[in-house]
């Protein structure tokens, strides 16, 4: 199929299937002529691909570049894969100490990270210790106590537990894909698209919580709840 076509069938204009060529995102289809190439079906499902990624997973396509990239290097194990997704979508946090950062709040961000590692001990989780996530962490929590929300940081046991039920979970799921190739890629776009589909239910159960405790009958039938 032609570029067109290519367009027709995923819905994604023909500029940004260029752009996307030429970011290194899609695979150059196979030439016919100087100015003419053909794609197949492994292009759509690529751009599909990256669609997810990008559109519903929120990646930059520099993250989205790093992913792909490890999807197609042979070679890696799953695990090595999968982190690096998870690098990809774990936002960095502000190193410690830049940027005119305090003493004082150097020293907020050495406790935070003393918080974290004391759980990430406790709960015997296997982590490496250069883990994006765990100053992603660090950051939330010197956040909580620079906004005088301490209490919040008391919920990080509950959020754990909750995140290690949900992470078991998903890699049994992915464990069961028939397809080595196929599982690697099941794997990444669980963890890409997982985080989107968990903020969502969150906010779902967020808004029937805040119900069941705060709502006044008015609330309820302005809802349209009954």
């Amino acid at each position: 199929m032609r570029i067109g076509e290519l367009s027709s069938r995923t819905g994604v204009p023909v500029p940004t299937i260029k752009y996307y060529l030429r970011e290194g995102l899609l695979p150059a289809g196979e030439l016919t002529s100087p100015n003419q190439a053909q794609y197949g079906d492994a292009h759509v499902h690529r751009l599909k691909l990256v669609r997810a990624m990008i559109d519903v997973g929120r990646l930059s396509i520099a993250a989205a570049r790093e992913v792909l990239t490890a999807l197609d290097t042979p070679g890696g194990s799953l695990h090595e894969t999968l982190g690096v997704a998870l690098g990809a979508v774990t936002a960095p946090a502000p190193a410690a100490l830049a940027e005119g950062e305090s003493p004082g709040e150097g020293e907020v961000r050495r406790q935070a990270e003393g918080t974290v590692e004391e759980l990430v001990g406790r709960l015997g989780w296997q982590v490496k210790p250069d883990s994006p996530a765990r100053q992603a962490l660090a950051q939330v929590i010197v956040t909580f106590r620079t906004l005088g929300q301490g209490e919040l940081v008391g919920l990080l046991e509950d959020y754990a537990e909750a995140a290690e039920r949900l992470a078991a979970a998903e890699v049994a799921a992915v464990a069961t894909h028939p397809d080595p190739d196929g599982l690697v890629e099941s794997a990444v776009i669980g963890t890409v698209l997982g985080d989107a589909a968990l903020a969502a239910l969150r906010r779902l159960a967020q808004e029937d919580a805040s119900h069941r405790l705060f709502a006044t009958p008015g609330d309820a039938a302005r809802a349209g709840l009954g």
